[in-house]
């Protein structure tokens, strides 16, 4: 009997539940490993804990460089970790590559890196078969101080669940720089630049977001809204956490770039790859001051629901009627690209 293959993008939940329990250590050191939600890595070093996180870029090929680093930080900081280290394996694909290419790539690197303080420490970079795009692997490496610590098992219940810039932001950027060809039907030139910039503009990087959260209230957990989107990012919280999450969908931010764009392709916004927003729980009594500070700085912040005791789920509640929402067993944006 042919067996079923795996559709694009992360594995279903079940199988990632199968081979993390199987990466069980008994090394003491390790204060966070392998779960569902946990995006990075802790390990203790003595007076610091050591955060570790490695992330590919397979979507996007246009400023490839840039994304690595942007979505591995994003990561980093949602632990509260000051990011230090970078190291990188790009695979480019045969018949492809210029030595021009290579240069461009490697320069997106390095000036991302710099933007954030990061120092490129190593990697690996070669011309492999059988690829259509290039692939770029990072693994970032940073600090954060034993009080400072943030995981996503923190979330409470009775915490606010909060969410900046709006989604899906990345998806927004590539789907305008992937197919600017389809997307001429539904925007005019000067919208798709607009759509293409949003990887600066409001920008895919949440390291401010969370520096400046953490630096306005008592933050319990933050997760950033990579593949399945921040319907995957909810579920992942709700179970790293062993909460129930309940959301208002009209609260939920999306862009009206973002929307013509999603409903072009026939997309879901909660689930199309959304890195730029941060979604985080925080106390009750801190939430009003912590939006207010990123308000301040220029960052949208919306409270998007809150955090109640129960088995891991997550609620919606769209025009008045809350319903189960569903974790996807893919990322959206994969339907452009199985076209």
């Amino acid at each position: 009997m042919t067996q079923q293959t795996l559709p694009l993008g992360k594995l279903p939940l079940e199988l990632l539940n199968q081979i993390l329990y199987s990466n069980k250590t008994d090394d003491d050191r390790i204060i966070l490993g392998p779960g569902v939600g946990i995006d990075c890595a802790v390990v203790d070093i003595g007076e610091r804990y050591m955060v570790l996180k490695s992330d590919p870029i397979t979507f996007a090929t246009d400023e490839i460089g840039w994304y690595s680093v942007q979505v591995n930080a994003n990561d980093l900081a949602t632990t509260g970790a000051t990011p230090l280290w970078f190291l990188n394996t790009l695979l480019l694909p045969e018949g492809k590559t210029t030595r021009e290419d290579v240069l461009r790539i490697n320069q997106q690197l390095h000036d991302a890196c710099a933007s954030l303080g990061i120092t490129v420490i190593g990697g690996h970079t070669e011309v492999t078969h059988s690829l259509d795009r290039p692939i770029l692997v990072g693994t970032l490496i940073g600090e954060v101080e034993k009080d400072r610590l943030v995981t996503p098992r923190g979330a409470r219940p009775g915490d606010r669940i909060l969410l900046t810039k709006g989604i899906p932001i990345e998806a927004t950027s590539i789907l305008a720089r992937e197919f600017p060809g389809q997307l001429r039907a539904v925007l005019t030139e000067a919208e798709l630049r607009k759509a293409a910039d949003f990887l600066h503009q409001p920008g895919i990087g949440v390291t401010r977001d969370a520096n400046l959260a953490l630096s306005a209230g008592k933050v319990t957990a933050m997760h950033d809204p990579t593949e399945g989107g921040l319907a995957a990012a909810l579920w992942e919280l709700a179970e790293a956490s062993g909460n129930v999450l309940r959301v208002n969908r009209e609260a939920v931010h999306i862009p009206e770039l973002s929307q013509k764009i999603c409903s072009f392709f026939g997309l879901n916004p909660l689930g199309t790859i959304a890195s730029g927003a941060l979604l985080m729980t925080v106390d009750a009594q801190d939430a009003g001051k912590i939006q207010s500070t990123l308000e301040d700085s220029g960052i949208r912040c919306t409270d998007i629901g809150q955090v109640s005791a129960g088995t891991p789920a997550v609620w919606i509640t769209t025009n008045g009627v809350e319903h189960a929402l569903e974790h996807p067993e893919q990322d959206e944006i994969g339907k452009v690209y199985a076209s």
